[in-house]
C-alpha cells in the first residue's frame, strides 16, 4: 500500500517547504532574464544565473499516546496496537518520500524521544520502540508532548498526533497552547477509538476500571436508560473531542480499532488532495 497506493498521494499533500541555492552558471540563451544575477555578471565581465532547486526534504514527527488507556479494546487490536500501526504505515510513507521520521512516546510526561533520520532501518527501530515500549506512567498530557515537540524541532515539521484524547485537561487553556504550535507545524490529530467504548454489555452489574486513575464504578448494564445514558455520555465526549479539533482548525482522522488503518488514511490522503486543488 505505501509503495504504490499511498506513496504518490502522501508526497503531494506533504511538500517540502521553501527552496535552496543550487549553483551559479553562466547564462545561455533560454534561460529566465529574472534568475540573471546582476553582481556577479558585473564582476565577470558576462551574464551569469542562479540557479534554485525546490527543498523537498522534511521531518515527520510521530507523538504517540502510551497512556493506559491504550490497554482497551474489545476487537481483535487494542488501541495502542492500532496507535502503533498508523505510525507505522506514516513512517513508511516518510522514508518512501526521503523524509526523516523520528517519534515521541508520550503520556503524563514524554517517556522516549527518537530523534529523526532517514532510512529503513531507522524505522524499523522507530516502528519496533512503538510496539513494544513499557511505560512508566499511565496518564495523558497532550500538551507536554506539544511542547516537546516545538523545542526539538525548530523547524516546521509535518507532525501526526495519535491519542484516544481521553484526558481531563482536553480544554481551552490546552487548545491555545496546541494551536499555537499548530502555527509553526503542520499538526495532524489520528483519533483512535473502540466500539466498546460506546456501549455497556446488555444485562448484569458490570465494574468499570478507568485504566489511568484506577478508580471503579458499578452500572447496572441490565437497565435500559442506564445503558441508553452511558451511550450518550460516551458520544457527547467523542463529539466534544471532534468539536475542539474543529474550532482549532485542525484535521483528525477517526481511527476504530475494528477500522483499516491502511484504509483510513488513504482516505484522508484523498481528502486533502481534493482540498489543495
Amino acid at each position: 500500500m505505501v509503495n504504490t497506493i499511498m506513496a504518490g498521494q502522501y508526497r503531494s499533500i506533504f511538500r517540502g517547504a521553501g527552496i535552496e541555492f543550487e549553483e551559479v552558471r553562466e547564462y545561455t540563451p533560454g534561460d529566465d532574464v529574472k534568475s540573471i544575477d546582476w553582481k556577479v555578471s558585473a564582476r565577470m565581465g558576462k551574464p551569469f544565473i542562479k540557479r534554485y532547486c525546490e527543498e523537498r526534504e522534511q521531518v515527520v514527527m510521530l507523538l504517540v499516546d502510551m497512556s493506559a488507556s491504550g490497554r482497551f479494546g474489545t476487537t481483535d487490536s487494542i488501541k495502542r496496537e492500532t496507535a502503533a500501526e498508523i505510525a507505522a504505515i506514516l513512517a513508511f510513507n516518510a522514508i518512501r518520500n526521503n523524509d526523516k521520521a523520528g517519534a515521541i512516546l508520550f503520556t503524563d510526561q514524554v517517556e522516549r524521544y527518537i530523534p529523526p533520520k532517514k532510512g529503513s532501518a531507522h524505522v524499523w527501530r522507530l516502528i519496533r520502540e512503538i510496539f513494544t515500549f513499557q511505560p512508566a506512567h499511565t496518564g495523558t498530557d497532550i500538551v507536554a508532548a506539544v511542547d516537546f515537540l516545538a523545542r526539538v524541532c525548530r523547524k516546521r515539521t509535518v507532525a501526526f498526533l495519535v491519542s484516544d484524547f481521553l484526558t481531563e485537561n482536553f480544554d481551552r487553556q490546552t487548545t491555545l497552547r496546541i494551536r499555537s504550535a499548530a502555527r509553526k507545524h503542520e499538526l495532524v490529530s489520528v483519533l483512535v477509538t473502540d466500539p466498546g467504548e460506546f456501549h455497556l454489555p446488555d444485562g448484569g452489574i458490570v465494574a468499570l476500571r478507568d485504566l489511568e486513575s484506577g478508580a471503579v464504578r458499578y452500572l447496572d448494564a441490565g437497565d435500559r436508560k442506564t445503558r441508553e445514558r452511558f451511550q450518550k455520555s460516551r458520544q457527547a465526549v467523542h463529539d466534544r473531542i471532534l468539536q475542539t479539533h474543529k474550532s482549532m482548525d485542525m484535521d483528525c482522522i477517526e481511527m476504530p480499532t475494528n477500522g483499516d488503518a491502511a484504509d483510513a488514511l488513504v482516505r484522508y490522503f484523498r481528502y486533502r488532495e481534493r482540498r489543495r486543488r
